[in-house]
């Protein structure tokens, strides 16, 4: 099953409505977000540095978390940016399919 993490950055827009409703609504909006996708929040931190958000989404798909950053991101709210997770048995299955590849200039 998919694994997604998103990192979200507030505009001065999105900081606003931060403030004014607080941590946890924004934590059950982004629950009742993945619902929409077909899976489940299983984490949501506040950050500081560049990124302002981390949440990790557990199920779904491509398509659904692809939907996910475009609608956040049009919000004008928030700017996203999604990460596809892969646990160490997917990369063990990876390593064992055969690809060709020629590298640039060879």
């Amino acid at each position: 099953m998919a694994k997604y993490l998103i990192r979200a950055t507030y505009t001065t827009e999105g900081l606003k409505g931060l403030l004014k409703e607080g941590g946890s609504a924004r934590r059950a909006a982004v629950t009742d977000l993945a619902k929409g996708m077909g899976a489940r929040l299983e984490g949501f931190y506040f950050a500081f540095g560049d990124d302002d958000v981390f949440t990790i989404i557990d199920g779904g798909d491509d398509i659904g978390a692809a939907a996910v950053s475009l609608v956040a991101s049009a919000s004008g709210a928030v700017r996203t940016k999604v990460t596809v997770l892969l646990t160490p048995e997917e990369i063990d299955e990876a390593t064992k399919r055969s690809v060709s590849y020629r590298p640039p200039g060879h």
